[in-house]
């Protein structure tokens, strides 16, 4: 298994970067004396967590939690280390949520999945069962203990071999020890027993599910010395749910297209199963890195963020929910960063701001490209340090008052129309999909409304912003695409080439009539 490296660290000392590897393995209590304390101890340390949390939350320190007689110690019977470890696995929970953007009030300890399913009361029977016991395993099923180099491995959780079979010592917190036979055949069984002979330091994660203990033996990997490094260039990779599928871009030093092709992950969707979803992901990956290391060059990637994957009766659409329920972008990223670094691959990581949208813009049209590669090529050079200036077309036609008047009239007609609509259906669903677009259509009315003059810097995407704050690009976006070439999402982008170079809006401009393919006075327009 690989884990992040903030899981592993202490509170306020997480580094990037740091590769972990493991294996898995089944828990075995030849007395059911054993069984029990070790799942009474559980218990206490899932509380002890959520105890933690909630005083992080209120500002306490570290320290204070874990002294000698200090709350996670006197309330729930733990000893030093183990205090230590709920802190830590508190505030990785704590700073992930930060991350994510999400409110760290809000966070539901055993799944707001399961939370939400079970507050809706509409289950009985076997399945309210077993909603509520994965519901307590999942509240009460966490116990964790961090290696230490100095005390020869674990202390609180310590394996040893006795008469050829591997067995984990298990501290109760109070001095007292019971045993479990770890049951495995994981790949990396060979490296963990070289660990134990060898006294050096694991981590162990032991969780339940359907009443049984299973364990997650983890370490830090050596890293591997870099053998493709930037300076050769970088492979580039944007992945796309529709299609489904990898765009990779192999980008010069000096910010030149060398290479591009694409990957397709649409067996990945036709999958049977999650494990053989998984195999395949690792493939995929297998190839990005090998491909990386042919031409000894890093790899450029989206820094990883969160996707809204939308929800029944949102409004986004079956459709939509479907491919973005199916789309393994996190997944995919994390097992090419994981397997480069092993390889000794260098990973850089780039701001995902407004990349697709620079080159839906600027490369696809000039280079003759798909969308989706010539994003891959604006993460490449921007992984390089190259900044996207505004082509002279663009600029130009940003300036022209006849454009921008066009262009609002078209989003001021399309908000009458989506007002009507939405006041004329009586579905529920449709209604709230209508009123998305409606937002949607009025804050491209406004963002072209807040442009004035000049389009200001030429920089790119994090600079490209006239006086008052508006990003060039984005205007761009909104006013080329569904107004001029009918989608908000285009397939065809060769279209924009003329424009692009400055030599066809002039001719466009004379015209007595919208630009074809779109104006206020359109119908049947597609936003997809």
């Amino acid at each position: 298994m690989i884990g992040e490296a903030a899981s592993q660290e202490r509170p306020g000392k997480r580094k990037k970067g740091k590769a972990f590897t493991g294996a898995h393995a089944l828990l075995v209590f030849p007395s059911g004396e054993d069984h029990k304390a070790t799942l009474d101890l559980m218990r206490r340390f899932s509380a002890a967590v959520r105890y933690a949390y909630n005083r992080l939350l209120e500002g306490w320190s570290r320290e204070a939690l874990k002294r000698e007689n200090g709350p996670l110690r006197i309330f729930f019977g733990l000893n030093t280390r183990y205090a230590d470890d709920a802190i830590l696995k508190a505030q990785a929970l704590l700073d992930s949520a930060r991350e994510r953007g999400e409110d760290p009030r809000k966070v539901v300890f055993g799944g707001r999945r399961l939370f939400e399913t079970l507050k809706r009361r509409h289950l009985s029977g076997k399945p309210l069962k077993r909603l509520k016991r994965e519901w307590r395993e999942r509240r009460q099923g966490l116990l964790y203990s961090r290696g230490d180099k100095t005390k020869g491995g674990n202390l609180n959780l310590r394996l040893f071999v006795k008469e050829g079979a591997l067995w984990l010592r298990i501290n109760l917190g109070n001095g007292t020890y019971v045993h479990a036979l770890v049951k495995t055949s994981h790949p990396n069984l060979s490296v963990l027993l070289q660990r134990v002979y060898a006294s050096l330091l694991y981590n162990v994660e032991l969780s339940l599910k359907e009443g049984k203990v299973h364990a997650t033996f983890t370490w830090e990997e050596e890293p591997a010395p870099l053998a493709a490094t930037k300076e050769n260039g970088v492979l580039a990779l944007d992945v796309n749910s529709d299609p489904y599928h990898l765009a990779l871009a192999l980008v010069s030093p000096d910010g030149n297209l060398r290479r591009h092709l694409t990957l397709s992950l649409e067996e990945v969707d036709r999958a049977p199963n999650r494990g053989a979803k998984e195999l395949l992901l690792w493939k995929i990956a297998h190839e990005v890195v090998s491909l990386a290391l042919e031409h000894g060059v890093a790899i450029a990637t989206e820094r990883l963020k969160y996707l809204p994957k939308g929800r029944r009766g949102d409004g986004s659409g079956r459709a939509f929910r479907r491919k973005a329920h199916r789309f393994a972008y996190a997944s995919l990223l994390r097992k090419v960063h994981a397997l480069a670094r092993k390889k000794g691959v260098q990973v850089v990581e780039v701001n995902p701001q407004d990349t697709s949208t620079i080159g839906m813009l600027k490369y696809a049209p000039l280079l003759s490209l798909s969308k989706d590669v010539a994003a891959a090529y604006v993460i490449g050079r921007r992984a390089l340090g190259f900044a996207e200036k505004l082509p002279r077309g663009y600029g130009k036609l940003l300036r022209e008052e006849r454009f921008r008047g066009h262009v609002q009239g078209f989003y001021a007609s399309r908000v009458q129309e989506l007002r009507a609509k939405r006041k004329a259906e009586s579905n529920p669903y449709l209604r709230r999909r209508l009123s998305q677009e409606l937002e949607r259509a009025k804050r491209h009315l406004s963002l072209l409304s807040s442009l004035q003059g000049s389009p200001g810097s030429q920089e790119g995407s994090t600079n490209g912003r006239n006086p008052i704050g508006v990003n060039p690009w984005r205007v761009l976006r909104v006013g080329l695409f569904l107004p001029l070439l009918g989608r908000e999402v285009p397939r065809d982008l060769s279209r924009l080439k003329p424009i692009l170079f400055g030599g066809a809006w002039e001719g466009w401009k004379g015209g007595l009539g919208p630009h074809p393919g779109g104006g206020p006075e359109c119908v049947n327009v597609r936003s997809t």
